[in-house]
C-alpha cells in the first residue's frame, strides 16, 4: 500500500504522515528530507546552485543515506548524521535551487519508485508524490494551511532547534519556496485530482492523524500485511 501526503511547507505533513506511518507500523518517507540532503552536500562541494547538470550529478553519486522506520529517519551524509542540520536556515535558503532543478528532482523521483517497490507499503510525502511520483497510489492526500500559520509552526520548530531566526524570515523563505514549488517546469506542487484535501490551518496534528487513518478504512482498504510491520531499509 503506497500512501501520498503532499502539501505546502509547514501544513504539517512531515509530521502527519510520520505518526501515520507509526501507527500502521510501516516505514514512511520525508521526501523533503531527499532534497535537504542533496542541497547540503551541494553546498559543501561549493556547487553552482543553478547548474543543473552539477546537482544532478551530486543527487546521483552523493554519499547520502536514508534510514526509514516507521517511527523515524535519520539521514547520514558521507559518516555524519545530519538530521538535524538539514532542517536548518542555511540549508532552507538553498533548497529551493535543488528543488526547481530537473535533473535532481527526476533522479530523486526515480529513486523514491524504487523505494516504493522495494518496501512495498509505506507513507510518503513531499510536493510531488501523489502527481509524479506515485499518480497510482493507493491514496492520496493533500494537506494546506494558512501561510502565516504554516510560518508560525516552521518558526517554532527553527527555535526548538535553536535556529536564530525572525518570523519574518520564515515567512518569506516560504513565500519564496511556494512560488519555486508552483512554478517549475518539472513536477510542479499541485493537488492531485484525486486527492483527499485537508485544511490544516486549525486542527491539531492528532486530529489530522485520526482523519487520515479514517479515511484509509473508510475507503475499504486493506490494512497493512503483519510482514510489513516494524520494518525499516537505509537506502
Amino acid at each position: 500500500m503506497i500512501i501520498t501526503i503532499d502539501g505546502p511547507a509547514g501544513s504539517g505533513k512531515s509530521t502527519a504522515a510520520r505518526k501515520l506511518a507509526a501507527r500502521m507500523g510501516i516505514p514512511y518517507l520525508d521526501t523533503g528530507a531527499m532534497y535537504r540532503a542533496v542541497t547540503l552536500a551541494a553546498i559543501e562541494a561549493n556547487a553552482d546552485l543553478r547548474d543543473d547538470a552539477a546537482l544532478a550529478n551530486i543527487a546521483r553519486q552523493g554519499d547520502y543515506h536514508l534510514d526509514l522506520g516507521p517511527t523515524h529517519i535519520r539521514v547520514t551524509l558521507g559518516d555524519r548524521d545530519v538530521t538535524e542540520e538539514i532542517r536548518s536556515m542555511r540549508v532552507s535558503e538553498r533548497t529551493r535551487f535543488i528543488a526547481a532543478s530537473p535533473g535532481v528532482r527526476r533522479e530523486l523521483i526515480e529513486r523514491q519508485r524504487r523505494i516504493g517497490r522495494q518496501l512495498g507499503a509505506m507513507v510518503t510525502e513531499g510536493r510531488d508524490q501523489g502527481t509524479a511520483a506515485f499518480p497510482d497510489a493507493d491514496i492520496k492526500f493533500f494537506l494546506d494551511a494558512s501561510i502565516e500559520r504554516r510560518a508560525e509552526r516552521r518558526y517554532h520548530e527553527l527555535l526548538a532547534d535553536g535556529e536564530d531566526v525572525t518570523l519574518d524570515q520564515v515567512l518569506q523563505n516560504l513565500r519564496e519556496r511556494d512560488t519555486t514549488d508552483s512554478q517549475r517546469a518539472v513536477a510542479p506542487l499541485a493537488v492531485p485530482p484525486d486527492a483527499t484535501r485537508i485544511d490544516t490551518t486549525h486542527m491539531t496534528i492528532p486530529e489530522v492523524v485520526e482523519l487520515l487513518y479514517d479515511t484509509i478504512r473508510s475507503r475499504g482498504l486493506n490494512m497493512v500485511p503483519a510482514s510489513h510491520r516494524d520494518t525499516h531499509v537505509i537506502i
